[in-house]
């Protein structure tokens, strides 16, 4: 066990970038993290790690080590998790990710009826706008917007999410209504970090993309923070469909230049799928995915 341990420390070293970030994962001081990896080294008769003041680098040995040591990690939890029970009956804990709004609208009601459903599972539901690490973060699914880069995880479909521009009906009112997206460069513009550039937003002619200058007057990052203050009137925002239906459906926003749309982004459940699925994650799926497609289906809306 001693051994695994050190093997654990080392790959969370290497992967968060320094000994007390891995002290801190597993709760364990500095000086023994650092002690527990130089006895590996001891025994293995050969530096793994190149250590200073900044950084943590791997040595030629410690590259193939830890290649190695993901390896015999990994077959370790496979065995726990079949010892468990997890291959046999829907049991033990399920780490989620999503973005922030979709999975506070949406993961999170599947995720409840699901935990209701099945007893004794438990989820961590992860809510991050940001493109999540499945095998380094230990995460057993991701809802993921947009296209997806080719890879070995496996994703599932579930539905589709427009990229919209809306203002509400005042600030269009007193400023018009936009025909085409060249009128941005006379508006004022709201724009979300995690989804726009604060210059220039992208838009289709057919399949033809092209980029107009934009005039951003307010930077925010979040969408909720968007969609706030272009309902309080400060300008036009662009944000993900979802995260306006309630604002559309009240009519305190409105959405212009639906003709010059990109294509809709792909949402999908991914994982790492390598080997035999866990039930709790074969459950999961089958009971969150038609759920999901139902709700995506529901929160479309036309202008």
């Amino acid at each position: 066990m001693d051994r695994l341990e050190a093997m654990s420390l080392f790959v969370a070293a290497v992967e968060a970038g320094s000994l007390s970030a891995a002290g801190r994962r597993f709760g364990i001081p500095l000086a023994t993290v650092s002690r527990k990896v130089s006895d590996l080294e001891r025994h293995l008769k050969t530096r793994l790690l190149n250590r200073s003041t900044r950084q943590l680098t791997l040595t030629d040995a410690g590259h193939a080590y830890l290649a190695a040591c993901h390896r015999i990690l990994d077959e370790v939890g496979e065995a726990e998790r079949t010892a468990a029970g997890e291959y046999s009956a829907p049991t033990g804990e399920l780490i989620i990710t999503a973005p922030i709004v979709f999975g506070r609208l949406h993961v999170l009601p599947v995720v409840t009826g699901f935990l209701a459903a099945y007893p004794d599972v438990a989820i961590r539901l992860m809510l991050a706008d940001r493109i999540t690490q499945l095998t380094e973060e230990h995460i057993d699914l991701a809802v993921r917007i947009g296209e997806l880069p080719d890879s070995s995880l496996v994703a599932t479909r579930i539905g589709s999410i427009r990229r919209v521009v809306c203002a509400s009906p005042a600030y269009l009112a007193e400023n018009g209504t936009p025909e085409t997206p060249k009128d941005l460069a006379a508006r004022s513009c709201i724009t979300f970090e995690g989804l726009t550039a604060p210059a220039a937003w992208t838009f289709a002619t057919g399949k033809t993309d092209f980029t107009v200058p934009i005039r951003s007057r307010l930077r925010v990052n979040t969408a909720e923070a968007a969609v706030d203050a272009a309902v309080a009137g400060v300008g036009m925002t662009r944000v993900l469909s979802y995260q306006i239906t309630a604002a559309v459906r009240s009519g305190t926003l409105r959405t212009v230049l639906e003709a010059f749309e990109p294509q809709p982004w792909p949402v999908s459940l991914v994982h790492a799928g390598q080997g035999l699925l866990p039930v709790k994650l074969r459950a999961f799926l089958d009971f969150a995915a038609p759920r999901l497609k139902k709700r995506l289906v529901q929160a479309t809306w036309q202008a």
